[in-house]
């Protein structure tokens, strides 16, 4: 049974016991809500409601949203049309003390936008397979009304997704990848000078990604320290609104100088841009592509297994440090195996 420490929004939360109070504990609002058997589109109306807010269900008829201002309004809305329509609701700001922690509270926000982006990235794979050999103006054009549905789309999910889902990072470089791509400039961008991030010196550098990091960060971090700078230091920062400093560079986050392009991941971008060429390495990436994208693309048959060891790693630690550390190990291994593949290969073909 879940335990909630609750007061109604309009009055202080309820304090518990110090010694109890977890630190830094998230403030949640609760719209927990009853509806009438008829009208029945009634329920569709408030499902279709809650999911354009962002809620999701903690339990049967009791539906969360992190604590601010703008949610306490959508919840205030929402409780008056199901009062108005002959059903009844409350709006609690609680804290969580038993049966759910903040971090599955949180984990299922992350869900529910990592199943809508997942949505985003195939469609905009679907356009981006239209667009090949696709030239004729009239095409093109539908191809950008359509671009233009998926961003708006695209930038509903983003304004729900409180916590920053690990898929939104690959979803922006599919969409900005199509963008550039219908783009009616797309000449003159192809014209223009490489990026910065291709002409940096990448030695002796602060190396800045997200908090909570995963394969495709993990991967990354394990190639700088091992093929570009052994001496790399690492930060982890919020997603969101972060200023790098003087020499920082940033990777697999938000306006990164290394992320996500197209249908790369971060991985698969630093290899390039770094000048790497060592196949086993080529065959790394291909893995965590699988693993970070979802699409399959490479086909590889180890990803369901680093994948397996990544999750557990994950599961175990909180600690990016750590997982950085148990995780480079794995990479160690692999890219061992690939090379001693390539090296056997290689006699055989001799």
């Amino acid at each position: 049974m879940v335990r909630i420490a609750f007061a109604m929004a309009s009055e202080p939360a309820t304090v518990l016991d110090s010694a109890a109070k977890p630190a830094q504990s998230e403030r949640w609002l609760l719209l927990i809500h009853q509806l009438p058997a008829k009208p029945a589109y009634l329920r569709v109306k408030v499902w279709r409601r809650l999911q354009a807010i962002g809620a999701v269900a903690v339990k049967n008829a009791v539906h969360a949203l992190p604590a601010s201002e703008q949610s306490q309004e959508d919840f205030e809305w929402l409780r008056k049309e199901i009062s108005e329509s002959g059903g009844e609701a409350i709006i609690c700001e609680a804290r969580l003390v038993d049966g759910l922690c903040d971090a599955d509270v949180r984990a299922l926000f992350n869900a529910e936008r990592d199943s809508e982006y997942t949505e985003i990235a195939d469609e905009a794979r679907t356009l981006s397979a239209k667009l090949k050999g696709n030239e004729s103006s009239d095409s093109r054009a539908e191809l950008k009304a359509q671009l233009g549905r998926l961003k708006k789309r695209h930038a509903q999910t983003i304004a729900v997704d409180f916590f920053d889902a690990d898929s939104r990072i690959s979803t922006d470089g599919l969409i900005g990848a199509l963008e550039k791509t219908l783009s009616e400039d797309v000449e003159q961008l192809m014209k223009e000078p490489a990026s910065k991030s291709e002409n940096v010196n990448l030695k002796g550098r602060v190396w800045v990604t997200r908090i909570g990091v995963h394969v495709d960060r993990i991967a990354c971090a394990w190639l700088v320290r091992r093929f570009i700078d052994d001496r790399a230091a690492f930060k982890f920062v919020p997603p969101r609104d972060y200023v790098p400093e003087p020499n920082e560079l940033r990777f697999d986050m938000f306006n990164a100088e290394f992320t996500h392009e197209g249908d790369r991941c971060s991985l698969e971008v630093l290899l390039t841009r770094s000048g790497l060429t060592d196949q086993a390495l080529i065959e790394i990436a291909e893995i965590v592509h699988d693993i970070d994208l979802k699409d399959e693309k490479f086909g590889r048959d180890e990803a369901a297994g680093i994948k397996a060891l990544i999750n557990g790693i994950c599961a175990d630690t909180r600690d990016d440090d750590e997982r950085l550390k148990r995780g480079a190990a794995i990479f160690d291994d692999l890219y061992a195996v690939f090379r001693r593949k390539r090296t056997a290969k290689s006699k055989l073909e001799g």
